[in-house]
């Protein structure tokens, strides 16, 4: 028989027991029996870490106290398991997920935050998607106020994805969205951490939620982790490296390349993986087949979709190629004619039975009944309008306003055209391109002097750009260049009209400089060097067009502001909700980029024309061109001579060149996204102090500079975030180019660029009056095709390029598009919902703009007799190749 007083401790201490199971955990010695005694440590902790305080020592009030009363609540849980849905032993035992729920305000008793309540979530639904419902049902104090966060632990064994949780309160339905994977506690034991919907800047932070706010950015930026060395799958860590990933130095020392970032080669920085250092160069990072790391929730996963994602196939090409390669005859040959070319798009090319490329590249393999597996090109947009337009002068031109890249036009604004290189290293620094030539070449419309006045004068250049590279890049194998300048006059009715092209070799310690104009012909010969001076330009604007407007000032720059983003700004900070959307999967397609495109060998240096030194060349023009305060759209046109202020304009700037339609309908794009971005930031920021005392903002934007873009901190042009119009320009800026930018750039590729005879992506011979060979100049005066389609890339070269800009150009499925869908945070917020309506319906407004400007006959840069529509900015796309869409961000 028991005592009393010992049976009153027995029961005293049973109590305790029931009211945590984690109260004897060494991470668990604060007393939680007492509100008011919640961050005391016991006095007498034992060596297992039980408190060895006597029941009766411990302060009972709250037990005595009048009980508050409850009411139940029921959670619902939208998740997705892994990649094979099941149901696992946890599921049975009702324990796979742990759920607490975190008020937002604090006891009025004792001034601290309430305990959490908590429940195991059971699964009660697994539907033929593979998304599962959880069920919680929580016993909730009536007083416990509105839930600030959510607080979850996988008990599983593998990881969950989370789409939402909806909480049946008294008061109504509360949605709380997750979007993300969360991984077993037997890879990650702590308590992931859901904030709810509403935003909230860091002072007026919710008092219970301060410390969960910290914490997360705290595992974010990777303090909370123990082990070091390469990051795992299930990390969420957000952290800086250079550019060392690139080359291969442990399998040849040929196969190594330059680091990109510091010094020698400013550069943006990338996700840090954490891989361990190349054996030959430690400064070079080490690469694994197709695995690399980025935080977890920034990868593509079959939650988007069932179908094969963009970046899956990615992955997937480089041993594509090799079977495309077996089933080509002669594939480091140019194609022998026209027609062969042709047939791409209507025979195809015969492929082994067992190539099982069908999966990887459905839409361009015909699956055949009786026979082997075609690979067929699908006829792009510019040779179904018109077979014949890529050699026409007024299709060349027109492209550079209403093509692929139309960041590359410039007003000429000095005169005579001249080199700023150093002429004792690359000859004579004077164009040949004179004003007699101009006022020859325009026909007498007006005088030379009047149309440099008049502002008719613009060109393509990039002569100081590739000069420093041409003979470099000629002793690669099957491979030339020049440096390039296009001049076009400006005609009355908006359209641009080439007026010449020159094209310079530079001396080196054996030859002279070499370099000729070449101008529209009258005669056979003159003709055919126009249009093979056009050939090797052209070429100069695929490879630019790839590598700077499209990878290094989308693709490559935005990558700093995500890893900022998420290092500095909490999730539930109203700036990191708004460019949340302009930030999906970057990282993802970023890290696929590294592996298979800009890689030592990739497609980029096999295909393009800089070769082995593209990202060298990235990183001159990041060096020398690139300033985040030219980035956004008005000022980038300012900056070429293509636009000026003009208060009385409608989009405050006026068109240098009035039919052009990448700016054109880019200003309407522009300025619904800056007063949609003005209506969000001005609400969450009445006045410019809250900006400036912000200090995840500030820290945020100080990272961007000083870190991600920390080759450049010193430059003066970057903006302070003082204000609410500073706060607005810089977010602006980051949302067009996640947006409209890319999607100028991105998805017309396979459009403007699936026919390789419109954007050849490299010139393999030189000029046939470059110091021909006897040989050489019979073969161009006899057969003057066949050295354009040597000029061309090879069979190999065009097709690898043809799958891959098809691939690029593809909207999936589950595309998100501006103005389609509200985020739930936006939703959440009635201020902030009127005026994302708003935003949406200026988007759909422009859609019909559009639609009206490609049936409008005078504007001949986007309409006319076999003219592609420019539809490349109309926010909203079908699944597929449509060179139409806008998504908020970079995914592919």
């Amino acid at each position: 028989m028991f005592c009393k007083e010992a049976s009153s401790s027995l029961q005293t201490l049973n109590i305790a027991k029931s009211l945590s199971s984690e109260f004897t955990k060494p991470s668990a010695l604060v007393n939680p029996l007492s509100a008011g005694h919640r961050n005391k440590v016991c006095p007498r902790p034992n060596l297992r870490g039980r408190c060895t305080v006597t029941a009766s020592k411990f302060d009972f009030d709250w037990i005595t106290k009048e009980r508050v009363k409850k009411i139940k609540v029921k959670g619902i849980i939208t998740a997705k398991q892994g990649l094979l849905p099941s149901v696992g032993v946890t599921d049975l035992l009702g324990v796979s997920l742990l759920v607490e729920l975190i008020s937002a305000e604090t006891d009025p008793r004792t001034l601290m935050e309430k305990d959490p309540v908590k429940d195991n979530a059971r699964r009660v639904l697994l539907d033929a998607h593979g998304e599962d419902q959880y069920e919680c049902v929580f016993d909730m104090p009536e007083d416990f106020g509105p839930v600030g966060a959510i607080r979850v632990l996988n008990q599983d064994l593998k990881e969950i994805f989370l789409k939402e949780m909806k909480l049946e309160l008294p008061d109504g339905s509360v949605t709380f969205t997750f979007n993300s994977w969360v991984a077993p506690k037997s890879e990650d034991p702590t308590k992931r951490t859901f904030f709810s919907n509403k935003s909230y800047l860091p002072l007026q932070t919710p008092e219970p939620l301060k410390q969960l706010r910290k914490q997360e950015l705290e595992t974010l930026q990777g303090k909370n982790r123990e082990r070091a060395g390469e990051f795992e799958k299930f990390e969420r860590v957000y952290d800086y490296d250079v550019y060392n990933d690139l080359g291969n130095p442990d399998k040849d020392p040929e196969l190594a390349r330059p680091i990109l970032g510091g010094l020698s080669h400013p550069y943006p920085r990338r996700c840090k993986t954490g891989r361990k250092p190349c054996d030959k160069d430690p400064s070079a990072e080490t690469r694994k087949a197709l695995e690399f790391y980025v935080p977890r929730d920034e990868e593509f996963t079959t939650v988007k979709g069932a179908q094969f994602t963009g970046t899956a196939v990615l992955s997937a090409l480089p041993a594509v190629f090799p079977q495309i390669e077996a089933a080509l005859v002669d594939p480091n040959m140019p194609f022998p004619h026209f027609k062969s070319i042709e047939d791409l798009f209507e025979e195809g090319i015969e492929l082994p039975k067992d190539a099982g490329l069908f999966p990887v590249i459905p839409r361009l393999v015909k699956a055949a009944a009786e026979a082997d597996d075609i690979l067929q090109f699908e006829s792009p947009s510019l040779l179904d309008k018109d077979r014949f337009s890529w050699i026409r002068d007024d299709e060349f031109a027109r492209q550079t306003l209403a093509g692929l890249n139309p960041y590359c036009i410039q007003l000429v604004q000095e005169w005579p055209l001249k080199s700023k290189l150093d002429p004792a290293v690359y000859g004579d620094p004077n164009s040949l391109i004179t004003s007699e030539i101009v006022e020859r070449e325009i026909k007498g419309v007006m005088s030379f002097d009047e149309a440099l006045e008049n502002k008719r004068l613009f060109m393509l250049d990039y002569h100081d750009l590739l000069l420093p590279y041409v003979n470099k890049v000629r002793e690669l194998d099957d491979s030339t260049l020049y440096a390039s300048r296009a001049l076009f006059f400006l005609s009355d009715d908006s359209t641009l009209r080439p007026v010449a092209i020159e094209l310079t070799r530079p001396q080196d310690v054996n030859r002279p400089q070499w370099r000729q104009v070449f101008t529209p012909g009258y005669d056979a010969t003159s003709c055919w060097l126009w249009s093979l001076a056009k050939t090797h330009t052209i070429s100069h604007d695929a490879g630019y067009h790839q590598l700077i407007s499209h990878w290094l000032r989308t693709h490559c720059c935005i990558e700093p502001y995500i890893i900022a983003a998420n290092r500095q700004l909490s999730a539930m900070h109203p700036i990191y909700r708004l460019l949340h959307p302009h930030f999906r999967y970057t990282m993802e397609i970023n890290a696929r980029a590294r592996q298979v495109l800009i890689n030592e060998g990739g497609i980029i240096e096999s295909c393009f024309w800089p070769g082995k030194y593209s990202l060298e060349l990235s990183s001159d023009v990041y060096d020398k061109l690139w300033r985040f305060d030219r980035e956004g759209l008005p000022a980038d046109l300012i900056s070429r001579g293509l636009a000026v202020e003009d208060e009385k304009a409608e989009h405050g700037v006026r068109l240098t060149i009035p039919d052009f339609p990448f700016a054109n309908d880019g200003l309407m794009l522009w300025d619904a996204l800056k007063e949609w971005v003005t209506d969000y930031v001005n609400h969450y920021y009445p006045d410019a102090e809250q900006v400036k005392l912000d200090e995840e903002l500030q820290g945020w934007w100080s990272e961007v500079r000083n870190i991600g873009h920390g080759d450049k901190k010193n430059e003066p042009w970057w903006p302070v975030l003082k204000t609410q119009d500073d706060l607005i320009e810089v977010v602006t800026t980051i949302a067009w180019v996640a947006s409209g930018h890319h999607a100028a750039v991105n998805f017309g590729q396979y459009g403007y660029g699936g026919y390789f005879p419109n954007r050849p992506t490299t010139s393999r011979i030189k000029m046939p009056v470059e110091e021909p060979t006897e040989e050489e100049l019979k073969e161009f005066y006899e057969d003057p095709e066949k050295t354009m389609l040597k000029t061309f890339p090879s069979k190999k070269q065009a097709t690898i390029v043809m799958v891959t800009l098809d691939l690029l150009s593809a909207h999936s499925p589950d595309e998100e598009y501006l103005g389609e869908n509200a985020e739930a945070s936006w939703a959440h917020e009635p201020v902030i919902y009127a005026a994302y309506e708003r935003f949406k319906g200026k988007l759909q407004y422009l859609e019909g703009v559009i639609d009206e400007r490609n049936v409008n006959v005078s504007l001949k840069n986007r309409t006319g007799a076999g003219v592609v529509k420019y539809e490349l900015l109309k926010p909203i796309s079908e699944p597929g190749v449509t060179g139409m869409g806008v998504p908020y961000s970079v995914s592919i």
